[in-house]
């Protein structure tokens, strides 16, 4: 393939891969923006391996490598559940990442390049091998530790070192001083010492800054590896002289970004203060301590009353959250939708920017339940519907309907946008016990007198409660 046909498949993948992004932004045309993309990166994998910078005495090692991805690839897609899919992302993305930096080290000791770039050029493109290595590292290791909290391997909760903000100042003057040594070296062996250092160092700062972030704030961390990896891929094109890449990596970091500016904004939390770390506890902690509860007494039923209570209503939100996606009871809870529909119930779903543990987790979970996208509405979108609901229901979801976010100035997540499910006729939380949620403070929902709490596994209660429905 000559390098023109290369150039003009490289512009279609491109545009191809906006469209992608402009189709994943609704769930509606989710499927197409996919397809999309796929159809992209096949281009983009021919155009690269047929193009003029490929000999045919690598198309051995090509295919191969291919072949190997391709087959732990499909054996992901066909292994990995639903609930698993954050910690995969997260691993994905530190894919990225390595792939950035071990690109950056064969740039570097490639004896084809080094007679290529002088004077300035050759300064600018040690710059570029020197920061993607960087962004590489840290995109890698944190996103190692991303996976470790969301698989439940490593604490949720923060790790917090003392002087851990002096200890990232000091690893970022070390890693500036040894850029100049880097670019100021001559012979390749004098580069590599100051390159190791600075991606060790990278890579201790990844560690620490994931680790140092609490559960709460996962989602936003999940967002926030996704544009580094992006630019990681940005970094990795400059290097190799790379359009597409250069373009790709850009999109995929901008979006990456501005998604995290989203999930902090539903959060009300500040980007750096997310990076900071210290917020949120680990899943499942106990609730603060006795003196800092709500008062009052929690208000239990059981499955037959609740479905009673659903029978009756008019209008139904579900509330889903993490709880629904450990169950694995998104599809029992489509087929209480239908029945419910069919009988004349307006039942909707509302879903807060921040449920689940990645970015669109819940949506990802009602589409694979084949819930109808057109009865799925965002927070903002249903918030003034609560007073004219009859029975708001909370599958498994904590912090993201905790009302301390608006009346309790001094609670961690005052001034988060919640769903304001205590001002439907009644609430139902679904949970497994009393425990708090990943931001690790209480919840006066459970103690309101509108509200009732049914205990256990969600799948099995809602499994009751769709038998007593069909009866």
């Amino acid at each position: 393939m000559s390098g023109t046909l290369a150039t003009v498949s490289y512009i279609g993948a491109t545009i191809l891969f906006i469209l992608s992004l402009g189709g994943l932004s609704n769930p509606e045309t989710s499927r197409r923006g996919n397809l999309y993309g796929m159809i992209g990166m096949t281009i983009a994998v021919l155009a690269t391996v047929m193009g003029p910078q490929v000999t045919k005495a690598g198309y051995g090692w090509i295919v191969g490598a291919m072949a190997v991805g391709a087959v732990i690839g499909i054996y992901a897609a066909r292994t990995v559940k639903m609930t698993q899919m954050p910690e995969l992302v997260a691993l994905m993305h530190s894919l990225v990442g390595l792939a950035a930096m071990l690109v950056g080290f064969a740039n570097y000791i490639d004896p084809a390049a080094a007679g290529v770039f002088q004077g300035a050029e050759k300064t600018i493109h040690e710059v570029e091998i020197y920061i993607g290595i960087l962004i590489g590292a840290v995109t890698f290791s944190g996103s190692i530790i991303a996976f470790g909290k969301l698989s439940g391997k490593i604490t949720g909760k923060p790790v917090l070192l003392p002087g851990r903000h002096f200890m990232n100042l000091a690893g970022l003057l070390v890693v500036i001083y040894f850029c100049g040594v880097f670019i100021n070296t001559h012979a390749v062996h004098d580069g590599m010492t100051p390159l190791i250092v600075m991606t060790v160092i990278a890579l201790l700062f990844g560690i620490h800054m994931v680790m140092a972030i609490g559960g709460a704030d996962m989602p936003v961390v999940v967002s926030m590896l996704n544009s580094y990896s992006g630019w990681a891929a940005a970094a990795t094109g400059f290097m190799l002289s790379n359009d597409l890449l250069i373009v790709t990596g850009a999109l995929v970091g901008s979006s990456g970004a501005i998604l995290s500016y989203i999930m902090c904004k539903a959060m009300n939390r500040h980007f750096i203060s997310v990076i900071a770390g210290g917020f949120g506890t680990a899943e499942g902690s106990a609730p603060a301590a006795a003196g800092a509860q709500p008062a009052g007494e929690v208000s239990p039923i059981l499955a037959s009353e609740t479905a009673e209570l659903l029978r009756d209503s008019k209008n139904v939100i579900i509330v889903p959250g993490y709880g629904m996606a450990v169950a694995q009871a998104q599809h029992t809870v489509f087929e209480i939708t239908k029945l419910l529909r069919a009988k004349g119930v307006n039942v909707r779903f509302g879903i807060h920017p921040v449920a689940g543990r990645m970015p669109g987790h819940m949506n990802v979970l009602l589409a694979e339940a084949k819930v109808p996208y057109d009865i799925v509405f965002e927070m903002d979108e249903l918030n003034e519907d609560f007073p004219d609901t009859d029975v708001a229901m909370v599958i498994g979801a904590n912090d993201i309907v905790n009302p301390a976010a608006q009346d309790d100035p001094a609670s961690p997540i005052a001034g988060m946008p919640v769903l304001e499910v205590w001002k439907a006729k009644t609430s139902i939380v679904m949970k497994r016990s009393m425990a708090s949620g990943y931001a690790g403070v209480d919840n006066p929902l459970f103690y309101k007198e509108n509200n009732r709490m049914l205990f256990g596994d969600a799948k099995k209660m809602l499994d009751e409660v769709l038998v007593v429905l069909k009866t």
